[in-house]
């Protein structure tokens, strides 16, 4: 009997060239493929919800394949998570309807980008790896403000980077909320899909608002000029990381098993709108 299984993924993305496959390089869904082809013992075909750059970083990644096999989920996680490299784990694994797809259910996705924001560099943390390091000060309220003209529904034609196809350069931001933890600027930006390099440039737009270059209404020019090169540069990827996924139950759920499916996923969902749930 065909079975769909839906896996969620965490990974250090620093020395992956991002998630999707590329002939000679080194890739999540790769390492991940051949993990699971060890153990169910027959070719598959992955699908992941988000394709994350190179060295972008994820705790809440999610990804579907189908199967023959008759596994347990729980021996499932046990076998293809013992089979990953050091820097990527299978945090959970359950059965789901075969109409799932991971990339194409999605409620909404919240990304997360860390800038360390001090002259001294983050190595100190042992943060390196994770953060953006941008010594000059930074106006959190600065930044909070133009941000705000980026929730709803626009054309992010001027955010985003050229490389990858789409029909439509319109999406949805729901919430864009900066805080600042010590020496640590953060800015969570959640929506329902994102253009290449959307997030990453909307980082480093606000960055360049925070640190005085731009009034905090330049943003609204930005946008409706439409025009990439009226954007800031494209903030580093280490610093950004793809927090969690979310989905409609009736997506994700098999029969009546609601608990087996959804309990390991409610550190990455909000506890409410405009709260920070996740971490």
């Amino acid at each position: 009997m065909l079975r769909n299984i839906r896996l969620l993924l965490a990974y250090d993305g620093t020395d992956f060239h991002g998630w999707q496959k590329q002939p000679g390089l080194r890739t999540i869904q790769d390492v991940v493929e051949q993990a699971l082809r060890r153990v169910v013992r027959h070719q598959i075909a992955l699908i992941g919800a988000s394709r994350t750059d190179s060295g972008v970083h994820a705790l809440g990644q999610v990804a579907n394949f189908e199967t023959t096999r008759d596994i347990p989920c729980d021996n499932l996680r046990r076998a293809i998570g013992g089979r990953l490299p050091k820097d990527a784990s299978l945090i959970h694994v359950c059965e789901v309807p075969l109409t799932f797809r991971a990339c194409s259910d999605p409620v909404s996705k919240l990304y997360r980008y860390s800038i360390h924001n001090n002259p001294h560099r983050p190595v100190g943390h042992l943060q390196q790896r994770y953060t953006y390091h941008f010594w000059h000060p930074l106006d959190i309220d600065r930044m909070q403000e133009a941000a705000q003209h980026l929730i709803g529904q626009h054309d992010f034609a001027a955010f985003a980077s050229k490389g990858s196809e789409r029909e439509t350069t319109i999406r949805t931001i729901c919430r864009l909320q900066v805080h600042r933890h010590y020496d640590e600027v953060h800015v969570d930006v959640e929506g329902d899909g994102f253009l290449y390099n959307q997030v990453r440039n909307i980082v480093g737009t606000l960055i360049e608002i925070g640190r005085g270059h731009w009034p905090t209404n330049k943003i609204v020019d930005i946008l409706a000029s439409l025009d990439r090169s009226q954007a800031g540069p494209t903030a580093p990827a280490r610093g950004l990381c793809l927090r969690w996924i979310r989905y409609d139950l009736s997506a994700i759920v098999l029969n009546s098993d609601v608990q087996s499916c959804t309990e390991p996923d409610s550190a990455h969902l909000p506890a409410a709108k405009g709260t920070d749930g996740y971490s």
